[in-house]
């Protein structure tokens, strides 16, 4: 959670970190144009319901301070909605990052659908068995052509 400390107001304002980074970029880019706007937030669950306005203007002091000490990865799409809005007669609106899943790809099989659980088993009678492709049929010796190769590797024991 990062926090803004603006001007001399006794109240910090907490904001995620990755929001406050894609916030300052829009911020400082306005204020580096002597730019003054307004910037809107809901409150956090764990505040009274509502939100709150603060005008920013070059003049007023401004610190960031996020508790992560690296810095976020940025999204453009979100600092170019932030940007929007902050040239707006409302100001910046803060909200939250869209994320593009893209398309969910489904798909459909004609096998019966695997059932993963626990199941009780009182008897277990396998007729042949498939093992990376070659056929092992229990009851009889492997042969030369359905041996699969195994190579062991020595345990060290720690006493």
């Amino acid at each position: 959670m990062g926090t803004i400390y603006y001007g001399g107001s006794a109240t910090p304002i907490h904001i995620d970190d990755r929001a406050l980074a894609h916030l300052k970029v829009v911020i400082a880019t306005k204020l580096r144009r002597s730019e003054s706007f307004t910037v809107t937030w809901r409150h956090p669950e764990d505040q009274p319901r509502g939100r709150s306005t603060i005008w920013l203007h070059p003049s007023i002091p401004l610190r960031f301070v996020f508790d992560d000490p690296e810095p976020a990865e940025l999204s453009r799409e979100w600092i170019e909605e932030l940007a929007s809005s902050a040239n707006s007669s409302g100001g910046i609106m803060l909200v939250a990052e869209h994320f593009d899943t893209g398309p969910i790809e489904v798909v459909t099989s004609e096998e019966p659908p695997l059932a993963i659980g626990k199941v009780d088993v009182d008897e277990l009678s396998i007729d042949k068995l498939t093992v990376a492709g070659t056929e092992m049929i229990p009851g009889e010796a492997p042969t030369a052509s359905n041996v699969i190769e195994t190579s062991e590797v020595p345990v060290q024991r720690e006493d």
